[in-house]
């Protein structure tokens, strides 16, 4: 079963999130604290990853760059969820080394 992993500081969001690719029948890795990200994306090994962009050290825009810099990571799909919608956002995300953007309603 693939595994993806959820990385908010909103914890409705997390939870909506969650709820919502579980009922799709993915196994999920919810997380609000982006500091713990990186121990737990390598203790869980997720097969894809969603981030929000703002949040507490490391921000989205720097998680990003931190899995694409690990070679675990380097080719796991990541999608940015955020409520940002501005094009320089979605550069500097793309450019850390996201595959898609989405912005939050």
């Amino acid at each position: 079963m693939e595994k993806i992993m959820i990385v908010d500081d909103d914890v409705s969001a997390t939870t909506l999130i969650d709820k919502i690719i579980r009922m799709e029948g993915y196994e999920t890795v919810p997380l609000n604290d982006s500091s713990k990200a990186m121990e737990i994306a390598a203790s869980t090994n997720p097969d894809l990853f969603i981030l929000d962009l703002m949040m507490p050290e490391p921000t989205g825009f720097q998680l990003c760059r931190m899995l694409r810099a690990t070679a675990t990571f380097r080719f796991t799909p990541i999608i940015i969820v955020t409520a940002l919608d501005d094009s320089d956002s979605k550069v500097v995300a793309f450019g850390a080394g996201a595959n898609d953007y989405l912005t939050k309603p």
